[in-house]
């Protein structure tokens, strides 16, 4: 059985991995407006389908249990629940199969109409710790297919003659202000670079502008973005050598393998 001090530094632990890498993404999206002097946006996102892959339910005391959920991207995360009533280690082993039989390999949307289906068949106490499990297992997915999106360098418009109109630059620097902002789903953006030029962008506040993106590999499963945003007649070629380039560098320093050598490409730029 875990302590209250193991379990409050493992929950420590985890959150420190989590501010570490949106540091590292936040510092990723001002170095990428830094060298190209347009504004940058980084991100990190799930995959389009995230599910689960194992809950564990373990006894701290005999009023409080932890509850574990394992992404089938190998993300783990823990909480805490302190109970009014007793719950025993058998009840909790008992709960763990339930839940590993009947909530492992679904995605989000359908946790809900599943656990409509235990409740026929879960006695009230049952089911209301079964309930507690599979809430902070929504949790969960839905923390990490809401990644925050880090902006950098939004001022940088300002210094193209296509935005020095305030009237024409306001209303992209609001829409690049909005951490909800959507360019593109990050699934569509496969490995290199992405251009969108003008109308081929989505969003109505990037019409008259065109997007530079390069993903790359976050581990566990998990992608990052990174791209710019400036006028068409940006230079895509160097452009989109420096992301590219920047990009593989993440995908090295996540995996913990060396910086990628420059090519012909990268020298050029």
């Amino acid at each position: 059985q875990l302590t209250m001090q193991e379990t409050q530094r493992i929950n420590a632990a985890l959150h420190q991995k989590m501010k570490a890498l949106d540091k590292v993404i936040d510092e990723a999206g001002r170095m990428a407006a830094k060298l190209t002097q347009y504004p940058a946006f980084a991100l990190a996102a799930a995959p389009e389908k995230l599910t689960l892959r194992r809950f564990d339910l373990l006894p701290v005391d005999q009023n409080s249990f932890i509850a574990v959920v394992m992404t089938d991207t190998n993300v783990v995360r823990n909480k805490l629940f302190r109970l009014e009533e007793t719950v025993t280690a058998a009840q909790l082993q008992m709960l763990s199969t339930l839940l590993n039989t009947s909530f492992t390999g679904l995605a989000l949307p359908e946790l809900g109409p599943q656990l409509e289906k235990v409740a026929q068949h879960a006695g009230d106490e049952s089911f209301h710790l079964i309930e507690l499990a599979v809430s902070f297992a929504a949790e969960v997915l839905e923390d990490l297919a809401h990644r925050p999106i880090h902006t950098a360098g939004i001022a940088n418009l300002l210094d193209h003659p296509e935005y020095q109109s305030l009237d024409k630059a306001q209303p992209l620097m609001s829409f690049l202000s909005d951490e909800e902002l959507s360019l593109l789903p990050i699934q569509q953006v496969e490995e290199g670079a992405s251009i969108l030029i003008g109308p081929e962008n989505v969003a109505e506040e990037l019409k008259d502008s065109s997007v530079v993106m390069a993903s790359y590999d976050l581990g566990d499963g998990m992608k990052g973005l990174i791209g710019v945003v400036g006028p068409t007649r940006m230079d895509y070629a160097k452009i989109s050598a420096r992301l590219n380039y920047f990009a593989r560098g993440l995908s090295n320093l996540m995996g913990q393998r060396e910086l990628p050598s420059a090519g012909p490409e990268d020298k050029s730029s």
